[in-house]
């Protein structure tokens, strides 16, 4: 399984990812911040704080996290050669 490397926080609750092989993307999450862990993120000051953790995930202090499986395969497409 591929890596987050870096995340770069962007307006509109959207995340700019890249992988440990050069893969990366946006992805906007302004749709999916519902339910018990995703829904305070609608606070941009806690949104904001989102961050690569030591297993290569995005994650945020309040225990919400992105798998990084689906993230890759959304970015495949955006490959730097």
């Amino acid at each position: 399984m591929e890596k987050v490397t870096q995340v770069k926080v962007l307006d509109g609750y959207r995340l700019e990812v890249s992988f440990d092989d050069g893969v990366h993307g946006v992805v906007s999450l302004s749709d999916r911040l519902f339910g018990p862990v995703f829904e305070p993120l609608k606070d941009l000051k806690l949104f904001a704080q989102a961050r690569v953790d030591e297993f290569g995930v995005v994650a945020w202090p309040n225990g919400a996290d992105l798998a990084p499986d689906a993230l890759y395969e959304s970015f495949q497409t955006s490959k730097v050669n």
